[in-house]
């Protein structure tokens, strides 16, 4: 009688555990894990916060819509501080521990570039929402990113300063220490000059330099009409406002770094204009859709990388859906046959996996409530 119970506990048992590990296999089954690696802390969390509440927000969307092929997807965020060292701790944890076989991250790009030959190593599809360094994809098939690339947003910076502004001389200040800085400030150089443009000062600094006075003092005396500043919004304000305290009262312009700059400034950024990746005063049903969604659930206006970061995942569900599979091959394949309308434009891949699509020029003005806001100017088509 002992031996029978016994017999039946070990019995009862062994069945609990298969119907548990039944369970949490099917749950799992019913979910597709998408990793995530943003700077939601440190002096660029700006662009990662927004990213990420743009992608919840497509999430959040797409679960309600039932999901991708019936499987709800969710997201597993990690804080990379904008540390490269951080940011290839987070991918080593998303890939090893939660098993993930996508990433949208990081957001800059050399915090991107850092995990970019892990990802392809580790047959990872990785997207970066808004790095924009030309190498990004270089590490291989496995890396694609939802925004234009430098070599474009220089462009376009060089030819509507030239072409639409009608102005013929030119100062750049730039950080020599920044990839994304320095690409910037080459393709910005080539396309003003090509469109009969000079450039009267080209001034440098160094990541993290506070005072700019100096390089200011010289672009004063050339007299330009306008100056480039290819960099993040938090050192253009601290350059703005120097530059503004010099008497340069010419337009300045820049590029996606300035996104953010509205929050972070004041008046000093007044006669301002930046490339971006959208507007979100277009009057594009598929812009209006997202900031009306947007405003709703976080109660303020979405900037480019909320909207980068809310294509990402829209991307990754076509792909998935077009696959028919969650397997990485699969999606990558699928992700390099995207022709498809984005809240950032029409998008479909080069042979380096980079979008083609086009990009707007943005004007820094005053609102009917007296704070600073970004408003549309101009689209470039590649």
């Amino acid at each position: 009688m002992k031996k029978l119970l016994k017999n039946g506990i070990a019995f009862a048992l062994v069945s609990a555990m298969a119907v548990s590990a039944f369970a949490a296999k099917k749950k799992g089954s019913d979910q597709i894990k998408i990793g995530g690696i943003f700077p939601l802390s440190g002096a660029v969390a700006v662009y990662g916060v927004e990213c990420k509440n743009g992608i919840d927000l497509a999430i959040e969307e797409i679960n309600a819509a039932g999901g991708v092929n019936g499987k709800k997807i969710i997201l597993i965020s990690e804080d990379d501080e904008g540390n490269q060292d951080k940011t290839v701790n987070a991918f080593k944890k998303l890939t090893i521990k939660d098993k993930v076989s996508m990433v949208i991250g990081s957001l800059t790009s050399g915090c991107t570039m850092a995990i970019t030959p892990l990802a392809q190593a580790s047959k990872v599809v990785q997207i970066a929402p808004a790095a924009t360094a030309t190498a990004v994809t270089d590490a291989g098939d496995f890396v694609f990113r939802a925004c234009f690339i430098d070599p474009f947003q220089g462009t376009v910076g060089g030819r509507f300063a030239s072409e639409n502004l009608g102005l013929k001389r030119a100062a750049i200040l730039y950080d020599i220490g920044n990839d994304y800085s320095v690409g910037l400030t080459e393709n910005f150089e080539t396309a003003f000059k090509k469109n009969g443009g000079s450039i009267v000062a080209k001034e440098s600094y160094s990541t993290g330099d506070k005072d700019f006075n100096a390089q200011l003092t010289k672009i004063r005396n050339a007299n330009p009409d306008v100056v480039y500043l290819p960099d993040y919004y938090g050192t253009v304000a601290l350059i703005a406002s120097q530059l503004r305290a010099q008497g340069i009262n010419t337009p300045i312009v820049g590029a996606d770094g300035w996104d953010g700059l509205t929050s972070n400034a004041g008046d000093e950024v007044l006669n301002g204009f930046y490339s971006n990746h959208y507007a979100p005063d277009s009057t594009s049903p598929a812009v209006q859709k997202f900031v009306k969604s947007f405003k709703s659930k976080y109660n303020k206006e979405p900037n480019a990388f909320a909207a980068l970061g809310y294509d990402s995942v829209y991307m990754l569900r076509d792909a998935i859906k077009a696959a028919g599979s969650t397997d990485a091959k699969a999606v990558r394949d699928a992700l390099k046959k995207t022709n498809s309308d984005y809240v950032t434009g029409r998008l479909s891949f080069d042979a380096k996996r980079n979008p083609v699509k086009s990009a707007v020029m943005v004007e820094i003005v005053k609102g009917a409530d007296g704070k600073l806001t970004s408003v549309y100017k101009a689209t470039v088509n590649p």
